[in-house]
């Protein structure tokens, strides 16, 4: 029987073809070490069209890569942040060039970490935020069955470039697992709208999915009037919402529950107002990472810590450096057997 489209077969026979070539092109570049320049002549094409390839292969991710082996430095961060936060793993990455690049490759290694985690039937609880965002980048893993992803909080409306659901959808696809999305907006008018939505929408369900997470990955937000997650918080409550969280003793927060340096909810209405896991769910889960950085976050990175009893950390050297300042001694000043601060 005719092709009832040819011009549609046509189309997709010429794509297959774009990324075949695209893949053998990023084959002999980083497999065989092959020079742009060689490449370009074995295939006769011009070396512009190699770079092409090579770039959008990376944006497809269908080239991944990373660096394997510790930094000293580094290495001995994560040595001191394990001891002082009772953590059974800390990821340190090198400071960035750039600071504005830190979420990027704490994100990075994120989804390297969870990556080497996940197995068959495994029940993962998502955070939102532009760290986590980035972990998609290196969030792989082929072949596993019987998973399930569940999103921890609402959605919003003005989604930017991140929004929970999305997100959560995001990574479920990267992994081939099922998704359940927590269908109702991050904050809500009252804690009354809360319960009723909770009550009867059945958003309670999602919640005692949160009960038997198997690995928690969340984000922390500052408090700081540059932050992201503040700006969305101004967006949804109002312009002075910084200040009344500040006023109410505020350092950071995990999906719009926020907390104080001691890891405990502040006494603040719109912690009765978000649509999310309460976080003593979340806690139960068995693995708990918290994936953040930057010198506005450092106290609520540490107060996190304590919220959750986190498990994981994953930082930059510099964000390392300052949480060791504030609760540990530098090596050699003393005991370095500081315990858990909580």
């Amino acid at each position: 029987m005719d092709d009832p489209n040819p011009s549609s077969l046509t189309a997709t026979i010429r794509d297959q073809k774009a990324t075949m070539t695209r893949l053998r092109i990023a084959y002999m570049y980083y497999v065989e070490s092959m020079t742009q320049s060689d490449i370009a002549e074995r295939l006769g094409i011009g070396r512009v069209t190699v770079v092409r390839h090579l770039t959008e292969a990376r944006a497809n991710r269908e080239v991944r890569f990373w660096i394997e082996g510790a930094l000293s430095d580094c290495a001995a961060l994560e040595v001191r942040l394990e001891r002082v936060l009772g953590l059974t793993r800390a990821v340190v990455s090198p400071a960035a060039a750039d600071p504005r690049d830190t979420a990027r490759l704490i994100g990075f290694n994120a989804g390297i970490h969870v990556s080497e985690l996940l197995a068959d039937g495994m029940r993962i609880g998502l955070g939102w935020g532009r760290t986590l965002h980035h972990a998609l980048d290196t969030l792989s893993r082929p072949g596993l069955r019987d998973m399930s992803v569940v999103s921890l909080l609402g959605g919003v409306q003005h989604a930017r470039a991140h929004n929970p659901a999305e997100f959560a959808w995001r990574v479920a696809s990267a992994i081939d697992a099922d998704c359940h999305l927590f269908t109702a907006p991050a904050l809500v008018d009252s804690a009354e709208t809360r319960a009723a939505l909770f009550e009867r929408c059945g958003l309670g369900r999602i919640v005692e999915r949160a009960r038997d997470l198997d690995l928690a990955l969340v984000g922390v937000g500052s408090v700081a009037p540059t932050s992201t997650a503040l700006s969305y918080a101004r967006e949804m409550i109002g312009r002075d919402i910084g200040p009344e969280l500040l006023a109410a003793g505020a350092v950071g927060d995990l999906f719009f529950n926020y907390f104080n340096a001691e890891g405990a909810l502040v006494d603040h209405p719109v912690n009765a107002r978000v649509m999310s896991a309460p976080l003593s769910v979340v806690r139960t889960a068995h693995r708990r990472v918290i994936a953040a950085g930057g010198a506005e976050k450092v106290e609520a990175i540490i107060a996190a810590c304590r919220m959750l009893t986190a498990t994981a950390l994953i930082t930059d050297e510099t964000t390392a450096a300052m949480i060791l300042a504030r609760v540990a001694p530098p090596p050699g000043a003393g005991n370095d057997q500081t315990e858990h601060p909580s």
